[in-house]
């Protein structure tokens, strides 16, 4: 085989509170564990700085998959440097808070012994995943992004029917839909930035969303095979997983090759490598790049081997 062990770190939230069959960073590490590696779970409170060494809390961990409980059997905790891993994976699910923060930082100073730190913590600092797609505004929806009522109210005017959301909310959450008579536009806007204190992001609303968004993978700058429809429940305008939607794997389409080639080398400047694309209509609304999921889904329905493909493009393999 020729592969060479590697001591695959994942920075993540609780292990024990994951839900195996649709959790990408389990998958990740099935994958690295059937490729050989060691795999080492580092928790989310676990990282510190000792004397100018990075360090975390690690323990050496043991994957199972198809079972509901038991699914992960972990080594006594023992606290070791950063520098004792090859690769760390952060894992953690957003939102991108002050600890947050903090623990990219810390990750960093890994990266500066050589470590190899997916995606890029500064890279993650930067790009914000909803004011990251505002880069490629060609690609997007009509969006605005303010805190003043009366840009947002100028913008609903224009469009008609739009889409409100925080620029850090996550799984849907926070978003809220006007429509062209503008009711309750004034009770949004207070709650999303309450005394125009809070940036928003305001977005034409696309009727496409009835067939749900689509979650496009793009690993090493390249989209892969297929996507997953992330299909609203009746009544919703939001199609996220955490949101109540259900997912369909299906090939990917032209227009989502299109953008993802778009995106892609800027990802790969940036050092992120593992990042999910939010398409719809074949229109791009954000960009994920801390914890992007729906490998799962994809893998069952589609047959694909994501996590493997993706390791063995990082050790080239």
């Amino acid at each position: 085989m020729g592969t060479q062990t590697k001591r695959i770190g994942f920075w993540m939230d609780p292990i024990e509170g994951i839900k195996p069959y649709k959790d990408t960073s389990f998958a990740l590490m099935l994958a690295a564990q059937d490729l050989g590696h060691e795999i080492v779970y580092l928790p989310k409170n676990g990282l510190s700085i000792d004397h100018g060494e990075a360090k975390a809390i690690m323990h050496e961990v043991k994957v199972i998959d198809g079972v509901k409980d038991n699914f992960a059997s972990l080594g006594d905790p023992v606290q070791a440097s950063l520098s004792s891993l090859d690769v760390i994976l952060i894992r953690v699910d957003p939102p991108f808070d002050s600890e947050y923060l903090y623990g990219t930082h810390i990750l960093e100073r890994a990266k500066h012994l050589g470590v190899q730190v997916v995606n890029n913590p500064q890279a993650i600092r930067d790009c914000n995943e909803k004011l990251f797609a505002t880069e490629f505004s060609a690609l997007m929806p009509k969006t605005v992004v303010s805190s003043k009522h009366d840009d947002i109210r100028n913008f609903q005017k224009t469009q008609g029917d739009i889409i409100l959301k925080p620029l850090d909310g996550m799984g849907g959450s926070g978003i809220f839909r006007i429509t062209a008579d503008g009711l309750n536009l004034g009770a949004v806007l207070e709650t999303l930035s309450p005394n125009e204190s809070r940036l928003v992001m305001a977005q034409e609303y696309r009727p496409e969303i009835i067939d749900g968004d689509r979650r496009v993978l793009v690993l090493h700058g390249q989209p892969i095979s297929h996507v997953l429809a992330r299909i609203p429940s009746q009544g919703e305008t939001r199609g996220n997983l955490a949101a109540g939607g259900r997912g369909v794997a299906m090939p990917i389409s032209d227009r989502e090759r299109e953008i993802a080639e778009t995106v892609g080398p800027t990802l790969l400047e940036r050092g992120l490598l593992f990042v999910g694309l939010d398409v719809i209509g074949g229109h791009l609304t954000e960009i994920n790049v801390t914890s992007p999921t729906c490998v799962r889904e994809i893998d069952a329905q589609a047959g694909t081997t994501i996590g493997k493909d993706f390791f063995q493009a990082l050790f080239n393999e």
